[in-house]
C-alpha cells in the first residue's frame, strides 16, 4: 500500500510539472533554462514511478 501512495504521490507531482512547463512555453518571457529544468524534473519523476510500478508487480 506505502507503494502506490508514492506512486500517487509522484503522479501528482508529475503533473503539477507538466502544468508548470505548458505554463513556462505559453509566457511570452519564458526561460529556456527553466523550461530545460522542469522537463528534466518531469523525467526523473516518471523514471522513478515506472521503477516503482516494475517492483510492485
Amino acid at each position: 500500500m506505502a507503494v502506490e501512495a508514492r506512486i500517487r504521490e509522484l503522479g501528482s507531482r508529475h503533473q503539477n510539472l507538466d502544468k508548470a512547463i505548458q505554463d513556462e512555453v505559453r509566457s511570452p518571457a519564458g526561460d529556456d533554462l527553466r523550461l530545460q529544468e522542469l522537463k528534466r524534473r518531469k523525467l526523473k519523476l516518471k523514471e522513478e514511478m515506472e521503477t516503482l510500478q516494475r517492483r510492485a508487480h
